[in-house]
């Protein structure tokens, strides 16, 4: 059943709107102020399908009113409201619009002018909620999609180094939580998770042979490993609908004291993100399996993160990695 409010300091308007709506299975409830509006849609959470608001009441005015009602009312819950007035003229007309109301309807009401009209604005905004809820949908499942390639991508680049099985889901975890404690929203905190799987997508462009190469590297190796950065940005900066990506893939082997590559940028010149990524990408660097040895104790990997403040990492995003590593008793925070 439709629902309507009908707002109007005079009794006999709100019995005759009430009566006229009544006789097509309309549920009508009838206030007299601006005021009992607001304490029936704001206070008590009440939500009509359209709301009839008069506009010259006493105390607050129907202009008035339907402000509040803007403020008040969260957007995605927003209700149409038609003014009931005895005389406008163009300029309040264009007031009213402009304040959101869908229509105007003059008194004296004729019971047709009335039903037509209110039939019509629910049904358009029952339609536009229907379209605005689709795409919420739609838009949620290219998200979900996304996210899924982004993880099939980054489980392709670690099943290529036999050495890392797991590596970028655990970075990007790691990643993750320092940005939670250090104050990022979660959609930012998603946004790093997703940088931190996909940091080593430059691998892809490096030889097998190199990757998974178990003793000491070449200077002409190691020239080409240090080139996935480069890779990985190339290839992520062709997602336009994700412009962020390619931070983590670009700069998290970069140093805080400008010794690192593929840049050579220095403190908080290396975006925040990619000095997140760095910390977390080295912690777990230490705390997985590697052909020349096995994981590192609890002991070192701290003495090393502590070591590499102000060096290598950035001070802030080490001591919050240094957090993480005391509060884990039972060293649950490595490869298994």
């Amino acid at each position: 059943m439709r629902w309507v409010v009908v707002v109007d300091d005079e009794e006999y308007n709100r019995k005759m709107v009430s009566r006229f709506l009544g006789k097509k299975d309309f549920m009508v409830t009838a206030l007299e102020s601006g005021e009992e509006l607001l304490d029936y849609v704001v206070e008590k959470g009440n939500r009509p399908d359209l709301i009839l608001l008069d506009i010259l009441m006493p105390s607050m005015d129907g202009f008035e009113v339907l402000k509040r009602l803007k403020v008040e009312i969260p957007s995605s819950e927003a209700i149409p409201v038609i003014f009931l007035t005895g005389e406008v003229d163009e300029e309040a007309e264009m007031k009213g619009l402009r304040l959101g109301a869908e229509d105007f309807i003059r008194k004296p009401i004729y019971p047709d002018v009335l039903i037509h009209r209110v039939s019509h604005i629910i049904e358009l905004d029952h339609v536009h909620k229907s379209l605005e809820q689709e795409i919420e949908y739609r838009a949620a499942e290219c998200e979900n999609l996304a996210k899924h390639v982004v993880v099939a991508l980054a489980e392709a680049i670690d099943a290529k180094d036999k050495y890392t099985n797991g590596h970028s889901d655990r970075v990007a975890k790691y990643s993750q939580e320092i940005a939670k404690r250090y104050g990022y929203t979660e959609q930012q905190q998603d946004d790093i998770y997703m940088m931190g799987l996909l940091h080593d997508v430059g691998k892809i462009g490096v030889p097998d042979a190199v990757i998974n190469k178990p003793g000491r590297l070449t200077d002409e190796e190691f020239a080409a490993i240090k080139v996935h950065p480069i890779i990985g940005d190339k290839i992520l900066r062709s997602v336009k609908e994700m412009p962020k990506l390619a931070i983590g893939a670009r700069w998290h082997h970069e140093r805080y004291d400008g010794s690192g590559y593929p840049d050579g940028q220095k403190g908080e010149k290396i975006l925040e993100e990619a000095r997140i990524i760095a910390v977390a990408d080295a912690y777990d660097a230490m705390t997985s399996h590697r052909s020349y040895r096995d994981i590192l104790s609890q002991d070192i990997v701290r003495s090393e993160i502590e070591k590499g403040k102000g060096t290598q990492f950035d001070p802030v995003f080490a001591d919050i990695m240094l957090q993480m590593i005391d509060e884990d008793k039972e060293y649950l925070m490595h490869e298994e």
